[in-house]
């Protein structure tokens, strides 16, 4: 079943700021096993959207459901929670514990899983993220470098086996070699558990990419949500709600200036380089 959000309004609590709400009459439905990434310019509603999905904050009105159950209703609340996991920014930032495992752990027995279940959650969740049980288990979440604290935080939310995951930039302050990982783990985690991935991110090339879906945010309301192919299509639009393109449109967009008839949803370098080998054969 999917998340569906109907007609979500929040506002702050004591808002001062003259904007009416943080977001505003949001509708749309996010299906199993899609990768929809979240955009839109600092203040656009990002971070707010998405702690709604788990019912870290709750609408102010419409509605936010997680198969079939109302994070507004208190008794489904906590059940609807367990299967969206959360990670924000920065993750390493919270690993508290004075090994690897025992951090990983903390979220299964929690839980009131057992001991024997829990010890099989964290070798599970280690190895989901790319660190060898063997090896990092034991050591001290501080040991690790930048790339590998990100990996042993993302492992503590896996553990739970949430069905959603959602993700606040994910890959803030890494090189683009650790980018590079944490998406490509994130399509595995995808592809091998069937979870169903929400990220916030300002990356137009990695969103482009990745992505199945894409949700855009200006002042808290939704300008569009479709495929990359259809929201990128949308250069101008975009660029007037102060969102860059990814690389491969920009491109796209210049020859299309200089008169070149280049197909406006070409967003990827798989998809340039592809126009570019037509046009060559022919």
């Amino acid at each position: 079943m999917p998340i569906v959000v109907d007609d979500l309004c929040y506002s702050y609590p004591g808002n001062v700021s003259g904007v009416p709400s943080a977001i505003a009459n949001v509708s749309l439905t996010i299906d199993e096993g899609e990768f929809v990434s979240i955009i839109g310019h600092t203040g656009s509603g990002k971070s707010t959207f998405v702690q709604q999905l788990n019912g870290l904050l709750l609408p102010t009105h419409g509605s936010v459901t997680v198969d079939g159950m109302k994070l507004g209703e208190k008794k489904l609340r906590a059940k609807a929670r367990s299967l969206v996991g959360m990670v924000f920014q920065y993750p390493e930032y919270q690993l508290f514990a004075e090994t690897v495992a025992e951090d990983v752990a903390f979220g299964p027995k929690n839980m009131g899983l057992s001991e024997s279940e829990v010890k099989e959650r964290v070798s599970e969740a280690l190895s989901l993220v790319g660190l060898d049980p063997d090896e990092f288990a034991a050591k001290s979440p501080f040991e690790l470098s930048g790339g590998e604290k990100r990996r042993a935080a993302l492992a503590g939310v896996v553990a739970m086996r949430p069905k959603y995951l959602v993700l606040d930039e994910p890959m803030a302050g890494l090189d683009p070699k650790g980018r590079r990982e944490i998406l490509l783990l994130l399509e595995n985690m995808r592809r091998k558990n069937g979870q169903t991935i929400i990220m916030v991110s300002h990356s137009m090339d990695d969103v482009a990419r990745h992505s199945t879906k894409i949700i855009v945010l200006n002042k808290g309301a939704v300008a569009y949500y479709g495929t990359p192919r259809e929201v990128f299509s949308h250069s101008d639009e975009l660029d007037a709600i102060g969102l860059a393109l990814p690389h491969a449109a920009k491109l796209a967009l210049l020859l299309r200036k200089r008169g070149i008839d280049v197909p406006s949803d070409i967003c990827t370098y798989d998809a340039m380089r592809s126009w570019l080998e037509g046009r060559l054969i022919h």
